[in-house]
């Protein structure tokens, strides 16, 4: 595995959905904490860095809701509160952070996050967040389509299984960019 080289100026911390309804769910082989943590540890290091840090996260009662065999959630259940929506404090969300507000599981379809980052000249995502193989997987797909280099950071993703998070890791993201831990990129960084 080669060494990590990372401009600051040219990449973007993108987390997504560390928040209320999604960090506290039943999930491997990371819990939701560890990962809001992780994620925290690597926002400081961007911002330290002169980088770009985004959060994105999902409005739960408006999130796209198409007839499925396995929906995440009961179709017939009341919508989540509010403050399902909002990002944990844990996180380590700052005002100076980019706010990325999504309805799907992907972070670019019908939000402004490729403009705001093509103006600022990053052309690498390092990506980090909740479900690995649904909105961190959405999101780097889209990523992927648009040309930008990826950075998948393994010990800052996390599933509703081991197993589903292992396959993505394993089996989708080594041929979309490059899968790291978090020691790895706080290195690239320093």
């Amino acid at each position: 595995m080669a060494n990590l080289n990372l401009d600051p100026k040219t990449s973007a911390l993108v987390l997504i959905d560390l928040q209320h309804g999604i960090v506290g769910a039943q999930l491997s082989p990371y819990s939701g904490k560890d990962v809001a943590a992780q994620g925290a540890k690597l926002a400081a290091a961007f911002r330290q860095a002169g980088g770009t840090v985004v959060y994105v996260r999902v409005e739960l009662a408006e999130l796209l809701n198409l007839p499925v065999d396995a929906p995440s959630r009961d179709p017939n259940a009341p919508p989540p509160p509010p403050a399902a929506s909002q990002l944990v404090p844990e996180s380590g969300y700052q005002s100076e952070d980019l706010l990325i507000v999504k309805r799907q599981w992907g972070a670019f379809y019908g939000t402004q996050l490729d403009q705001l980052l093509r103006r600022r000249g990053v052309r690498t995502i390092v990506l980090g967040g909740i479900a690995t193989n649904m909105g961190v997987e959405s999101t780097a797909r889209a990523a992927f389509d648009r040309g930008y280099e990826l950075v998948f950071v393994e010990d800052a993703m996390t599933s509703i299984s081991a197993e589903a998070h292992g396959f993505v890791v394993q089996s989708i993201f080594p041929r979309m960019g490059r899968v790291r831990k978090v020691s790895d990129v706080l290195e690239a960084l320093s």
